[in-house]
């Protein structure tokens, strides 16, 4: 397909209509463990839900240790497949024409050609892709479309977690399906989405109740548990709630993006409300643009609006504000780090955010300065948006550091200025800057980008030489 250079987002659920016959399974599991980590054995109908961490450090450890965070980044949910097709037309808006579209498109399996890697799988791709060692948390079925994401997601190195134990439980075809997401493009190059979301008022997933031992193992074992507002259209919001609380009982850092779904969450059903602000209050970092900032807090500046949400959170550490062509924010009880963007090509915008918050943790697992984790997670969006969609298409290593280097950033010191003369009382405000004469003046501390690029380049080389997943 042609890239789109603007794509326009009409809808982004990222469920699907099954396209399967219905049939029901009855589940049952039987859990052990192996020198490589953890293994299952399952029925064949439940292959797609066994965990496989890939990234053990050694024969003799095992996830059950007590105490050992072999994996850097878990995601919670919100795994499915992109279907990418060209289109005369984008889906209509009413309920019934949407329907019968989405019927139509769902006759027959289009070709694998059009299929890609949607979802949280991105983050974890882009993660892995730095070196970090990744796990996936969710459902996949056990038909062609699981089998694919199964197989994309062992040739990154990154492992799967199955999220729910069903003991003589029935489900029908259509709720165990993998999920699937029709990205569309018409001619104008604009792009609308279409799934099964748009046609049920409960989660894709709401016959999970408790979470398995898979999923409490994973996220124990994991630094970070990430979370978006997609996982709300899979999951239940008691799953959800129950999987941040567990993270927190452990000791594993939470990470919220709520994306665009914060906005219909936070005025969603009762339980939606109530789950989402908890998540926000709980989690130890906060990924938002400046709309979703201010569209939860009614404050316009994006510093002021991050502010906020620290003094809300019970556990809230970071707060990213991303702003697109402009850059990002990284605010903290005591410090403000801001960080332009560097100019590219953009030719695709989707996964940018999902690559964006890998780098993110990238930086947060290794203790790198906030400035410079701005830096790199800015260079890692704008490498994805410089190819074509997300999945398999996130950005290389190697590209993050050819944009690293060719050092261009979109400096605008009026825009800069104007957001942070509002916001004097952080201790410390570090603004990263192309070219730096005299470093800090009275106001901030400006690092020098070739300061940071001499620094992280041995780091991410460190990265790749010590991970297993492709660069």
């Amino acid at each position: 397909m042609d890239c789109p250079p603007n794509p326009i987002f009409l809808q982004n659920p990222r469920l699907s209509h099954a396209i399967f016959p219905t049939v029901s399974y009855k589940k049952s599991h039987s859990w052990r463990f192996n020198c490589k980590g953890i293994q299952v054995s399952v029925t064949k109908q439940h292959r797609s839900n066994s965990l496989i961490f890939r990234n053990s450090s050694g024969d003799g450890e095992r996830l059950e240790s007590i105490g050992i965070k072999e994996i850097d980044v878990a995601t919670l949910g919100n795994l499915c497949v992109d279907i990418v097709l060209n289109v005369p037309n984008l889906p209509p808006e009413s309920f019934q024409e949407r329907r019968d579209y989405m019927e139509r498109l769902s006759k027959s399996p289009p070709d694998k050609k059009f299929w890609e890697a949607g979802g949280n799988c991105n983050m974890a791709i882009a993660a892995a892709r730095l070196g970090l060692r990744c796990m996936t948390i969710g459902h996949v079925g056990d038909e062609i479309y699981g089998r694919f994401l199964l197989d994309v997601l062992h040739d990154e190195g990154i492992g799967m977690a199955g999220m729910s134990e069903l003991d003589g439980v029935e489900i029908s075809g259509a709720a165990y399906e993998t999920l699937l997401c029709w990205v569309l493009v018409d001619p104008l190059q604009r792009h609308g989405f279409c799934s099964r979301a748009d046609f049920s008022k409960e989660p894709a997933f709401s016959w999970m109740s408790e979470l398995s031992s898979e999923a409490k193992m994973a996220i124990k074992k994991s630094k970070i548990l990430f979370c978006n507002g997609y996982g709300f259209d899979e999951l239940s919001p008691g799953l959800i709630i129950s999987a941040i609380e567990y993270a927190v009982e452990v000791g594993t850092s939470v990470f919220f993006d709520p994306g665009p779904r914060g906005k219909s969450l936070s005025v969603g059903t009762p339980e939606e409300q109530k789950a989402f602000h908890k998540v926000l209050r709980m989690s130890d970092a906060l990924l938002l643009t400046s709309e979703e900032a201010e569209s939860l807090t009614g404050i316009g500046n994006p510093v002021l609006a991050g502010q906020e949400l620290l003094r809300k959170g019970l556990r809230t550490k970071w707060v990213i504000v991303k702003m697109g062509a402009k850059g990002s924010i990284l605010i903290t009880m005591s410090s403000i780090s801001c960080a332009p963007a560097f100019k590219v090509n953009v030719v695709d915008t989707v996964g940018c955010g999902d690559s964006f918050v890998a780098a993110i943790a990238f930086g947060f697992i290794h203790n790198i300065s906030m400035v410079h984790t701005l830096t790199i997670a800015n260079a890692v969006g704008a490498a994805t948006a410089m190819g074509c969609g997300a999945g398999r298409n996130v950005a290389t290593r190697k590209q993050v550091i050819e944009l690293m280097e060719a050092a261009n950033l979109n400096e605008d010191e009026n825009f800069w200025n104007e957001i942070i003369d509002e916001n004097l009382e952080a201790e410390e405000i570090t603004f990263l800057s192309r070219m730096v004469i005299n470093g800090r003046n009275n106001r901030m501390n400006r690092v020098p980008l070739q300061k940071i690029i001499s620094e992280m380049l041995p780091k991410l080389e460190a990265a790749r030489v010590n991970g297993v997943v492709p660069s």
